[in-house]
């Protein structure tokens, strides 16, 4: 215990020494008779003009007049009330120092004439330029903070001189600090005489060589270090720092991109009582020297490399731990019993790659609060968790566990979290579950077979914040216990089998709301118009239920609003109300939206996504779009598409905007098909790096091809790209989505989701276009596709090369075209294909033979008259086995038949349900044009 000692007897000390000095300088300023040194408040005033006070509202400077003679009434000065001295500047936090008076020198003078200085607090300030050596002269200094909040600008210090010459110093807080060119500085750390706490943050240190350090110095005073967020710490100075002090009771390296072994040297600080070495690249396992710390209470290894057996690794750990972090480590095995850790109060292993059962791993443990297992594979049943009597928080999240969810979890009353996600769970969950749960706050069972079986009249023990419970069978009737406990902030409720009326007292809202989603229910009625007003902007998703009416004002004051796949009616022009819109993701597609695009897009400036498909919509796109500067996707058709598309289909006319190509320059697809457009195509479109799909069929779009198209990037060189086409919307809570899209190809309408983002198409088919097509889209070399069919005469004599063997073509190959003018040598290598200049086609050109009154007849051969038969024949033959054979093992089999019936079943409610909803929207339908 003489680390924890050490430790706890020095911040005694430092709160006692800032007492002494607070209360001198209180008195000071009630005892007139001594009045503070006038060269100090002359050497004071002089600083202040080098300083900036930017935040009048603090009136820090306004004190520090040369009127004011007594320096001891001035804000952020302290003095002896006995000797008149300055023995304390707290100059925090709303001061820079400016270019006035010249350099840091003039600081320097300043600071070196108050050798009766104990306490120089400048944090939180931009400070830039170098640290003084003056600051050396100061002996008396005991707490000393340069830390500052400017990620832009840095202090510099070529040595730590003046650190060693402050004799007195006991706590040194420094951040931003550049001592690339102090090579001295474990040296000056580890010989200081009296240095106990030292703060680096966000430093850059030079290279050092270890056998400049001399070892095992038992004078050291240093007790506490913290040298974080650096990029530029050395792997050779990783074990310079555990060897720098035998009496270092608490350690904090994270965050330094330490990428080696943890070195086995820990014998040599046999006083630590903390260990922080978060978010580094650390490789390896434990040493066996951390199991020798008789003193070690917390150790955070979480955010590494670690890797092996965790049952190997914690034998070389104290059992007398108290907080234990391995998560997003890569540790393996088996998870370990952690029976003899008995004095454990938190305790997280989650993020790593154990496997195995969940066994009685952690005997009676009285004192664990926190149990964190989260993302492993770990299997089997939940066992009874009721002896961990003090646990708050309990997370099983995406691990492999499957039967039921114990009773007795409800005995546990201090439990503030429970987080079983995404496991195999599966259970009836009823009163007894959750009976003790009175301080339960955050409820997380969704992506389990969990149903549940509460009385209507059931009044939760519990206040919920947080409540997920996505896939979880809680309907079919809307859950009434929410009634009474509506404080949540999240809710999730999605995928629920809820088929209810939603209840009106429902949409009283809690004000704090951040997270709602109630989507892929069968949950009906009218959303109604409350005036309701959030603290946060939240997300809303509604999405695929039977909801109607119109759209209500405030589900527009949300940051991510999906309504998508309900019988939403109306216009839009509710979304023109709000005069500062947080929206950034806006769904409404598959409606029965009605009316015009309404031109009030200026108001979300903050958009990235829209998606209006499948309405009854109509007229021009508005030219408001083009300031919504931020949007990504704007989709106007059924199907889905990423990063800026923009969709057709809802028969928008006009010409298409220019300011498409102008504004929108992050577009990967831009499809505009089947709609009323007209004119030519824009020249601006060329100005798309990143197009990859560009499909405007379908149209009257008249005019000749651009011949700038040579600029589109993407499809101007060959080049890998990542398969997929991920899309994310910048929402409170930012979501990701892997997007698919409908592209005609070889006249059919085929889906494309994994690899979409290998796709490169251009589709002007089933236009007015005229003209030749220029020579500039022979120079797309990443074009996969072109489709130019059913336009006006269009010249293919720019083609000079043409290479098509080798490529698996088949069918019949054009005729009248420049393909005729190729050798068959370019359409080697596809066997299956046709026509000049290949062979000709069966049926091209049947002999034709004269009967007896002269006119001509089509010969057949024996092999066109007998094909109906043999496919008629392999027909009965395939028809016959495949059903017999099928029947046959349903007859064996009855697991499989249970299986099929079930999934018959299944298919016919979807079936009724579909044609149920198809009736409804129908109906609707009917009476809004009555």
């Amino acid at each position: 215990m003489r680390g924890r000692g050490l430790h706890f007897r020095f911040h005694l000390w430092l709160a006692l020494l800032f007492a002494l000095i607070a209360a001198s300088f209180g008195i000071s300023v009630k005892n007139q008779s001594v009045r503070c040194i006038a060269a100090e408040r002359r050497a004071l005033l002089d600083f202040k003009k080098g300083l900036i006070d930017y935040d009048n509202s603090l009136n820090l400077l306004v004190s520090w007049t040369s009127k004011e003679e007594e320096c001891c009434k001035w804000k952020g000065v302290g003095y002896d009330n006995t000797t008149g001295h300055v023995v304390m500047l707290d100059l925090r936090p709303r001061i820079i120092y400016g270019i006035f008076g010249g350099s840091w020198t003039s600081i320097s003078d300043f600071i070196g004439s108050l050798y009766d200085l104990t306490y120089l607090n400048l944090s939180s300030n931009p400070l830039t330029g170098f640290i003084p050596h003056q600051l050396g002269s100061l002996s008396r200094l005991v707490y000393l903070d340069l830390s500052t909040d400017n990620f832009d600008q840095s202090l510099i210090s070529d040595n730590l001189e003046w650190l060693s010459h402050l004799s007195s110093l006991k706590l040194l807080k420094i951040s931003h600090t550049n001592f690339t060119k102090a090579t001295n500085w474990p040296q000056v750390i580890q010989s200081h005489p009296s240095l106990s706490v030292l703060h680096f943050e966000y430093c850059d240190f030079a290279e050092v060589d270890p056998s400049s350090l001399v070892h095992f110095n038992s004078s050291n005073s240093l007790s506490v270090l913290h040298l974080i967020w650096s990029s530029s710490l050395h792997p050779s100075t990783f074990p310079l720092l555990l060897n720098i002090s035998r009496n270092l009771v608490e350690l904090d390296l994270h965050h330094n991109q330490l990428s080696s072994l943890i070195p086995d040297s820990f014998d040599n600080m046999p006083a630590l009582e903390k260990i922080n070495f978060e978010d580094n690249s650390l490789k390896g396992g434990i040493p066996k020297s951390l199991g020798n710390l008789c003193h070690l209470k917390e150790l955070n290894l979480r955010d590494n490399k670690l890797s092996g057996p965790l049952t190997f690794a914690v034998t070389n750990l104290s059992g007398i731990l108290e907080i234990l972090f391995l998560d997003e480590n890569n540790f393996n095995g088996s998870l370990p019993s952690f029976v003899r850790f008995s004095s454990l109060r938190e305790l997280n292993v989650a993020y790593n790659r154990l496997s195995g059962h969940f066994e009685d791993n952690f005997g009676n443990f009285s004192k664990i609060t926190v149990l964190d297992l989260d993302e492993n594979r770990i299997t089997g049943p939940l066992l009874d968790l009721s002896k961990l009597s003090s646990l708050k928080k309990l997370s099983l999240r995406g691990n492999q566990l499957d039967g039921l969810l114990p009773v007795n979890i409800g005995k546990l009353s201090h439990l503030v979290l429970l987080d079983v996600s995404n496991n195999s769970l599966h259970d009836v969950i009823f009163e007894g579950h959750l009976f003790n749960l009175t301080k339960l706050r955050y409820l997380l069972i969704s992506f389990n077979a969990l149903s549940f079986n509460l009385s209507s009249n059931w009044t939760p023990p519990f206040q919920l914040d947080f409540i997920k419970m996505s896939s979880c069978k809680i309907g079919p009737q809307f859950p009434s216990w929410l009634r009474k406990k509506t404080n949540f902030f999240h809710l999730d409720i999605s995928y629920s089998n809820i088929s209810d009326n939603i209840p009106y007292w429902f949409w009283n809202l809690p004000l704090r709301l951040m997270f709602l989603d109630l989507s892929f229910n069968q949950i009906s009625g009218r959303v109604p118009n409350l005036p309701l007003k959030f603290d946060r902007i939240p997300l809303i998703d509604l999405s695929s239920n039977l909801f109607h009416g119109p759209i209500p004002q405030f589900l527009s004051k949300s940051t991510t609003l999906d309504l998508s796949n309900n019988m939403f009616n109306g216009p839009l022009s509710y979304l023109c109300t709000n005069k500062d819109s947080g929206l950034s993701y806006l769904d409404l597609s598959n409606n029965l939206l009605s009316g015009g695009i309404p031109d009030c897009w200026i108001k979300s400036r903050r958009l990235t996504i829209i998606n209006l498909e499948n309405n009854n919509l109509s007229g021009v796109i508005p030219t408001s779009l083009g300031s919504v500067e931020t949007l990504q996707s704007l989709r106007l058709r059924n199907t889905s598409l990423h990063d800026f598309w923009i969709w057709g289909e809802i028969k928008l006319t006009g010409i298409i905007p220019p300011w498409i190509g102008e504004r929108l320059e992050n577009l990967i697809v831009l499809r505009l098909r089947s709609n009323n457009f007209h004119g030519n195509i824009p020249s601006t479109l060329c100005h798309q790096q990143f197009l990859k799909v560009l499909d405007l069929s379908l149209n009257n779009i008249s005019g000749a091809i651009p011949s700038c198209f040579n600029n589109l990037t993407t499809m101007a060189h060959l080049g890998s790209s990542a398969a997929t086409i991920e899309f994310y919307t910048t929402a409170f809570f930012g979501r990701t989505f892997d997007d698919n899209l409908l592209v005609i190809w070889k006249g059919v309408e085929q889906e494309y989701g994994k690899i979409l983002g290998l796709l490169r198409l251009i589709d002007l088919s089933c236009n007015k276009l005229s003209g030749e097509i220029s020579r500039e889209i022979a120079s797309l070399h990443g074009l996969i596709a072109l489709n130019l069919s059913r336009n006006i005469m269009f010249d293919l004599s720019f083609l000079s090369v043409l290479d098509l063997s080798n490529d698996n073509l088949s069918g019949k190959i054009p005729l009248d075209t420049q393909l005729q003018s190729f050798n068959a040598t370019c359409f080697a290598g596809n066997s299956r294909l046709c026509r000049d200049p290949l062979n000709k086609c069966p049926g091209d050109e049947s002999p034709k033979l004269p009967n007896n009154r002269g006119t001509e007849i089509i010969a057949e051969s024996d092999e066109e008259l007998f094909e109906p038969l043999w496919f008629v024949t392999g027909m009965i033959a395939r028809f016959l086995v495949g059903f017999w054979g099928v029947f046959c093992f349903l007859l064996i089999s009855r697991f499989w038949r249970h299986k099929y019936f079930q999934l018959v079943n299944k298919l016919g409610d979807w079936i009724k349900l579909t044609m149920a909803l198809e009736t409804v929207k129908l109906q609707l339908r009917l009476r809004l044009k009555d």
